[in-house]
């Protein structure tokens, strides 16, 4: 998850207006009298949301009454992905998405659904099956398809958008050599999609992946690949652009031209997975850095009719995937781990009131 460095003048010195107001409030908690960023993001049309951790969720009052107040959509960070619901085959667990379900449902929130394929995170039976022969590709194909559609029958009507394939291209824009399309071909990707429409007719169906916010040769690639499912009639309605920036990389290039291009496909847009991640310790300077950042990617969501969601990859440190993650780095999202707001909260806060 790598960035080249681009200029950001234009985009810092706008944002940093921002900062003396913000860093004024970085330790307030959220809420109270200023109305909640759900409320600023329906009047701006636009779901903002966040990954939830459903350990926290559980154990976390804090965590659990800011995930409520300031969001109207979540996405299961883990708990819907192939390894948690069917850890043995023929097994399902589905409790944790239960629950993210059922809470989102009491708070009036969408949630999205992530993820259906992706070449990490799959269940080891499946995986040392392949490995070993014992399951052939006809085989595999549809084990696929029966937990495509086994999930999304499952939370047909409440789910309002589904990552159905996750992370299929390299950096250069060839296709990742995962276990799919070493078995079944490059067909798995039109079939996944297929599969889900039927099982849910109503939810918009995704492709997703890191490093594709601005024109590169792996966002060119996905470009290229809707245009052609779509042509064919595959139901590939909405691109996801995950967001996960790092402050020393630059920020990425061309972002709204790229939403825009898929836009004229047809499709949905959305951000799904955002985060700023920076080397620490942390400074005086890199938490407007950090906003900057948040506030362009939001920016050019807002500037694009099609981008219905804007979802950050969890908002407090406290339980940020960072650290654990890039050796050194950290502090990614927008509130500290005491649930003190930082800079980026503000960024957003007053993107969302600007509206669109």
């Amino acid at each position: 998850m790598k960035y080249f460095r681009i200029p950001v003048v234009g985009l810092l010195g706008a944002t940093l207006l921002l900062t003396g107001i913000q860093a004024a409030s970085a330790h307030e908690a959220p809420g109270g009298a200023q109305a909640p960023l759900r409320t600023l993001a329906d009047r701006a049309d636009l779901r903002i949301g966040t990954a939830v951790d459903m350990a926290a969720l559980a154990d976390d009052t804090t965590y659990r009454r800011t995930t409520g107040r300031e969001f109207n959509s979540v996405t299961a960070e883990n708990v819907m992905k192939w390894e948690v619901v069917e850890p043995a085959r023929g097994t399902y667990d589905w409790s944790g998405a239960d629950a993210l379900v059922r809470f989102a449902r009491d708070r009036g929130q969408v949630v999205r659904g992530h993820t259906l394929v992706w070449h990490s995170q799959l269940p080891g039976w499946l995986t040392s099956g392949v490995a070993d022969g014992s399951i052939d590709a006809a085989e595999l194909r549809g084990i696929l398809r029966k937990h495509v559609t086994t999930e999304v029958k499952r939370y047909r009507g409440q789910i309002q958008q589904w990552d159905v394939v996750n992370e299929v291209f390299e950096e250069d824009g060839s296709l990742r050599d995962s276990i799919w399309l070493q078995k079944l071909g490059l067909s798995y990707i039109a079939d996944a999609f297929r599969w889900a429409h039927a099982a849910d007719p109503k939810a918009k169906l995704f492709l997703n992946d890191y490093n594709v916010e601005g024109i590169n040769a792996k966002s060119t690639a996905y470009y290229d690949l809707a245009k052609r499912l779509r042509a064919e009639g595959v139901p590939v309605q909405g691109f996801g652009a995950q967001g996960h920036l790092a402050i020393q990389y630059g920020f990425p290039g061309d972002v709204a031209a790229n939403l825009d291009r898929f836009a004229k496909l047809g499709m949905q847009t959305a951000f799904t997975e955002v985060d700023v991640r920076m080397i620490l310790p942390v400074d005086e300077e890199k938490p407007a850095t950090q906003a900057a950042y948040f506030r362009g990617l939001l920016d050019a969501c807002l500037g694009t009719r099609s981008c219905k969601s804007f979802t950050v990859w969890g908002f407090t440190d406290k339980y940020s995937w960072v650290p654990g993650v890039f050796e050194g780095q950290g502090a990614a999202t927008l509130m500290d781990e005491g649930f003190g707001v930082k800079p980026a909260w503000g960024a957003v806060r007053e993107g969302l009131a600007a509206g669109r």
